[in-house]
């Protein structure tokens, strides 16, 4: 998995954190398959419906904090993730 201080695009931009697809007991091979980017500030109550239920891995950038919720539109229980 990439360095939180490392989650940067080619384009040099910041990215607040990234989701993985593919899973595996070996921390290396972790983060691996279909990437989902959360850019900085943003707010989104729905995941891409071909994200539902299929985040395996993350990483959250420095400086960030990622809100999850186990339902959708913001319901549920809650769980923050941070570098």
């Amino acid at each position: 998995c990439p360095a939180p201080a490392d989650l940067r695009p080619v384009n040099g931009t910041r990215v607040c954190a990234q989701l993985y697809k593919d899973d595996s007991p070996y921390y290396d091979q972790c983060c691996a398959g279909d990437v989902l980017v959360v850019e900085p500030d943003s707010d989104v109550p729905y995941m891409p419906y071909s994200w539902s239920g299929k985040a395996s891995s993350l990483v959250v950038g420095t400086r960030c904090e990622l809100n999850v919720w186990s339902r959708r539109g913001k319901k549920g229980n809650t769980r923050r993730f941070s570098a």
